[in-house]
């Protein structure tokens, strides 16, 4: 296996059977092959309706598919997260595979401080340092301290995004997927975002993304996959 890779997926099939349409099936990944080394960003490319964040759920383990692989470097080995038992998913998760969605899910009522600090506890670090390690990720995002305190629920669409990045990026994943980290946000906080997945690919870290900002796509890409061709390349100048 290739030393420096992070992630390498292998023949992905993944089909949706529409049970409400007479158990029609729609085939949105069909034998979707790369890999993606340590430092590098992979940014997937295609129109609307090609599967782009099908794939991203996939590699996650959100969806199940039908086929192929999706071998994760973790600890000293590989997964694969197409077959792995729910335990091995959420140890993965934990401390290996960081994962920025459009949405923000929370629990009510948990103040926003907690919520970004929680990666941290998880891995055992102490509360009062997770949440100092939080509070920085939020000040640096444009989060108002005065929300810090606050479940974000109510918060602006481009708040929450921030928070959800801040959830990600306040531990230091090998591996992180974004689905449009930057769609709700303001030049001056995308500007942030991109800073943090730079910093992330410094340290070694692999990242696969939608990004429907070109100038992000631009700023970060490494390599794209074209999901309507099944072609993978380098964006190098």
């Amino acid at each position: 296996m290739n030393e420096q890779a992070m992630i390498m997926v292998n023949g992905l099939c993944k089909r949706f059977t529409l049970h409400n349409q007479g158990g029609v099936q729609l085939q949105v990944l069909e034998d979707v092959s790369f890999e993606v080394g340590r430092g590098e960003c992979l940014v997937l490319h295609g129109p609307s309706g090609t599967g782009k964040s099908s794939l991203l759920r996939s590699l996650y383990a959100n969806y199940l598919p039908q086929s192929g692989e999706v071998l994760l470097r973790h600890d000293d080995g590989w997964v694969d997260m197409a077959s792995a038992a729910s335990h091995q998913v959420l140890e993965v998760r934990r401390t290996t595979l960081g994962y920025v969605s459009q949405f923000l899910r929370v629990i009510p009522r948990v103040s926003t401080l907690d919520i970004v600090s929680e990666p941290l506890r998880r891995q055992g670090v102490d509360g009062q340092q997770a949440r100092q390690r939080a509070a920085q990720l939020l000040a640096r995002l444009n989060i108002p301290e005065n929300l810090w305190p606050l479940a974000p629920s109510t918060f602006s669409g481009g708040e929450q995004q921030r928070v959800n990045i801040a959830h990600c990026f306040v531990t230091d994943y090998p591996l992180i997927l974004l689905d449009e980290p930057t769609a709700s946000l303001d030049a001056e906080n995308r500007q942030v975002v991109v800073d943090l997945m730079h910093e992330a690919m410094q340290r070694g870290a692999a990242l696969v993304g939608i990004f429907h900002d070109a100038e992000v796509r631009n700023a970060v890409g490494t390599h794209s996959y074209d999901m309507s061709s099944n072609q993978f390349r380098s964006m190098a100048a």
